[in-house]
């Protein structure tokens, strides 16, 4: 399977992946403009070939610029690393992570890093385990979120922050979306959010995360680019639907 190796030079034709079926879309025009400001820190994003079938792609940078709220400095960072359909099982994930492994040995980095976890919108950590990363932090509570690295050598390990209620109180009363452009689906996310708020009689608000630094230190959830707060707790950290949305609500 051909790789293409998207730049600021390329984007426009290539796309990425996410959304491209919608390219005039708010949300796909908002993580365009990202992509823009963030190929100048050093961000990587590879895609399989489409036209050769190709459904997937990965996503990464240098820890320092990453757009999680974690700490890690020195690692290769990777956002999403997403194979679906009819490109699953033929090693193509395999082949996409192998890529980012060469680009941090080559950049002489700590090792790669990123967040995994058995519940929704991330990589599952028995991938990464496979080719021998390891959790090196976690979140105490369901569905965990699994910090994982690669070192190389003696690498010290990347950190998370370890007071989430904390973080969420801070939002205080009423439903606070907060979002930054890092994910096309995170424009339908927070539309979704703020109708079953509405429906509900809600008061709600939607908080912009605008650079990396604001996501490791506001942000209630590793994830950091999207959560769901209600009355001070963290609701969900990824997109729900807005039944689902609804249903939370109605069952706090």
């Amino acid at each position: 399977m051909n790789i293409i190796n998207v730049t600021a030079r390329n984007v426009n034709e290539t796309g990425f992946f996410c959304k491209m079926s919608q390219p005039r879309c708010e949300g796909y025009q908002r993580k365009l403009r990202w992509l823009s400001a963030r190929f100048k820190e050093g961000l990587s994003l590879k895609l399989l070939d489409l036209s050769q079938g190709g459904r997937g792609f990965i996503e990464y940078l240098p820890g320092e610029f990453a757009w999680r709220a974690i700490d890690a400095r020195g690692y290769m960072f990777i956002h999403c690393l997403w194979v679906v359909g009819a490109s699953r099982k033929h090693g193509y994930a395999a082949q996409l992570l192998g890529h980012c492994i060469a680009d941090a040995r080559r950049q002489r980095m700590r090792g790669v890093a990123m967040l995994a976890s058995r519940g929704n919108w991330l990589l599952d950590p028995r991938f990464l385990a496979h080719h021998g990363f390891q959790t090196v932090a976690a979140t105490d509570s369901p569905p965990q979120l699994e910090l994982m690295a690669l070192r190389f050598g003696r690498a010290a390990d990347p950190t998370m922050p370890g007071d989430w209620h904390g973080r969420a109180g801070k939002f205080g009363p009423g439903l606070t979306i907060i979002r930054t452009d890092q994910c096309p689906y995170l424009d339908d996310a927070v539309k979704a959010t703020l109708a079953a708020g509405q429906s509900l009689c809600l008061k709600t608000r939607v908080v912009e995360l605008s650079s990396a630094a604001e996501v490791r230190r506001l942000a209630p959830s590793p994830f950091g680019v999207f959560s769901i707060v209600l009355n001070g707790q963290l609701l969900s950290y990824h997109y729900l639907l807005e039944k689902d949305i609804a249903a939370r609500l109605r069952s706090r």
